[in-house]
């Protein structure tokens, strides 16, 4: 699943002791294991090795420049939401013909700089966005490729934060109005209809959502078949999730026997767009015990990581194990463990058994690879924490701590 092991009762990151790099880069840092990053996309790419999918990894998951290059390397294509990311993917040397572009608010100048760096096709959420996907190539004397994003009215099973099949949600277009856009498809000049897409959501942990989803897809494309509608690419998205706690996802070979009939019936090539499923197990957030705060209702473990840091459980109430960098104690309390952040909805867990930890302690956020740092900010003028990537024995920086002068740089007084 993942390589950080106790040894010694001491957490390792492959090989080496994470107290050691809580010591030497200081808190809060996170930690990424090389080998979990490149292991999961590979369980994904060999169990799906019939059908040579084109592997898009969700960039938004994690977008560190170096876990993008790592993918990359293996072969990966990516997968897109603004001109941000695609600076990034271009960056970090992704073929244009491997990256596809989603969002449902893709600007002028996005759409500008996806169409001159070339990319395989952007994932088209509505009608006026193809209106003024063509407008502009038009303009820019180019043909867009495109895939039409389907939104299959799906349940997916998961926080409704992050589902994004069921029609009541912003995403994609409902079957019968992208039907009627590609029956007038010859209407957009410069656009070249090459696929369909679909994305129901995210940390889904069963297959039924997924068959549910491109069974819908496999009649729609039947129906088009019969007004000679053909089409290249069936873009299935990502969403598969990953453990955090008790759930028992689907593994990649499990996912595979169920979809690979499917997909094969299409005849069409199939891209996927992965990220949690990568990079989520494959990192932590080290962060260190402050004060043991008891009170006569609750007792308090504050540590110097924050809300800013890591906002899934204050933003979802999302459920992330914690566990101490050295198991010395037998003893284990019911704590609350929160940030230095002035809010009461600064915390990362609550009412939680865990084992007893003392001031001046590491503790590790697990689980912390997706949507992690990604989604961290400066709120309370609180600068971004430090990020290394482990290999082995081998650690590399990827992200320096962010200084106070980082905080003021952009700022005019």
């Amino acid at each position: 699943m993942h390589d950080f092991k106790f040894k010694n009762k001491k957490l390792y990151c492959e090989n080496i002791d994470v107290e050691y790099l809580a010591r030497r880069f200081g808190t809060p840092l996170y930690v990424y294991s090389y080998s979990t990053l490149i292991n999961h996309y590979l369980k994904l790419k060999d169990a799906f090795k019939s059908i040579n999918p084109l592997i898009c990894y969700s960039v938004k998951a994690n977008s560190n420049m170096a876990i993008i290059e790592s993918l990359i390397n293996k072969g990966a294509g990516l997968d897109v939401v603004s001109g941000g990311e695609l600076f990034r993917a271009l960056k970090a040397g992704c073929p244009a013909n491997r990256i596809v572009y989603a969002s449902v608010g893709k600007t002028d100048n996005e759409i500008k700089e996806a169409l001159n760096a070339g990319i395989l096709f952007f994932n088209v959420e509505s009608l006026p966005e193809l209106e003024n996907i063509n407008r502009i190539a038009r303009k820019l004397d180019k043909a867009a490729r495109v895939a039409i994003r389907i939104n299959p009215d799906v349940e997916a099973k998961t926080h409704k934060f992050i589902t994004t099949g069921k029609i009541t949600n912003k995403f994609g277009i409902d079957l019968n109005s992208a039907y009627n856009i590609l029956l007038m498809r010859s209407k957009f000049s410069n656009i070249d209809i090459s696929g369909l897409h679909i994305h129901i959501g995210s940390q889904i942990t069963n297959g039924e959502p997924f068959v549910a989803a491109i069974t819908k897809i496999i009649k729609f494309i039947g129906q088009l078949k019969k007004k000679g509608i053909g089409l290249e690419y069936l873009n299935i998205g990502g969403g598969l999730g990953i453990v955090y706690d008790k759930e028992t996802p689907q593994t990649a070979m499990k996912f595979a026997k169920k979809a690979l009939p499917l997909l094969k019936a299409t005849g069409l090539k199939i891209i996927m767009e992965p990220g949690r499923f990568i990079v989520g197990n494959a990192g932590i957030m080290v962060t260190k015990v402050l004060y043991v705060k008891p009170t006569p209702k609750k007792k308090f473990i504050i540590v110097d990581a924050g809300m800013n840091d890591l906002i899934r459980p204050a933003l979802y109430g999302a459920y992330h194990q914690i566990l101490p960098l050295s198991l010395v104690s037998g003893r284990r309390e019911k704590v609350d463990v929160v940030g230095p952040i002035c809010e009461s909805g600064d915390f990362f867990a609550k009412d939680r058994i865990m084992p007893k930890v003392s001031e001046g302690d590491y503790i590790a956020v697990m689980s912390a690879g997706a949507y992690g740092f990604t989604m961290a900010s400066n709120y309370n003028s609180r600068r971004r924490a430090c990020e290394i990537l482990v290999s082995g024995t081998d650690v590399s920086v990827i992200r320096d701590r962010e200084t106070y002068g980082d905080l003021i740089r952009n700022e005019k007084y």
